[in-house]
């Protein structure tokens, strides 16, 4: 069988070394991609991203990538996003009013509720209502590592395809076809997340 080619996109915004690093130890041989005309080389992409909405909307933009990510993830081919390379997918984000996100899933980011909430939600916690490829062979109670304050809500809620609570229940990922995308950080959860992201691999 062909090795799959699978590029990590470089924007600017992501903890790429992480990333890549949990990449290799499941098995893939990662590449960092800058450029849009890498892209035909390759059979998968994993968008990762850190800080702010609109930041890494921007750097996206900057890298001329904003784009041909957006082709690449309509056109329903292999996408892992993490983080706010999961928030990026939606229309908008409650953090950064005005910024448009790339639109390929409707629905918008939203903040976690004050109160008695620490915000943000950060550390460890459980999984349920898991279903789709990246989740395969999962025992129930899987524990993920978040790092965030926003959260993004599907227009469409059978998109979600792990469940998450922090106050309240949330859309902790979603997949439709080869597009997959999730709030934690598989490259900080150990075990589990390297399951996840061998699991990912195996779909391409």
């Amino acid at each position: 069988m062909t090795a799959k080619r699978l590029g990590v996109i470089d924007y600017g915004s992501g903890n790429l070394r992480s990333v890549c690093n949990a990449l290799e130890a499941s098995g893939a041989t990662p590449r960092l991609v800058s450029t849009a005309s890498e892209l035909d080389q390759l059979d998968a992409i994993v968008v990762p991203g850190v800080g702010a909405f609109a930041h890494c909307a921007r750097n996206l933009q900057l890298t001329g990538l904003w784009n041909p990510v957006r082709d690449w993830a309509l056109a329903g081919r292999p996408y892992l996003g993490i983080c706010l390379g999961y928030q990026l997918l939606f229309e908008s984000s409650e953090e950064s009013p005005g910024v448009q996100g790339l639109g390929v899933l409707k629905g918008r980011v939203t903040r976690f509720p004050g109160g008695p909430l620490k915000v943000p939600h950060m550390g460890w916690n459980t999984l349920s209502d898991t279903r789709g490829p990246l989740y395969r062979s999962f025992p129930p109670d899987t524990s993920m590592y978040f790092v965030h304050s926003y959260f993004p809500v599907p227009e469409d809620p059978s998109l979600s395809s792990a469940t998450c609570h922090y106050g309240l229940p949330f859309a902790a990922g979603v997949s439709s076809g080869n597009l997959h995308a999730v709030q934690f950080h598989p490259e900080k959860s150990q075990s589990a997340g390297l399951a996840l992201l061998r699991n990912f691999l195996a779909s391409i």
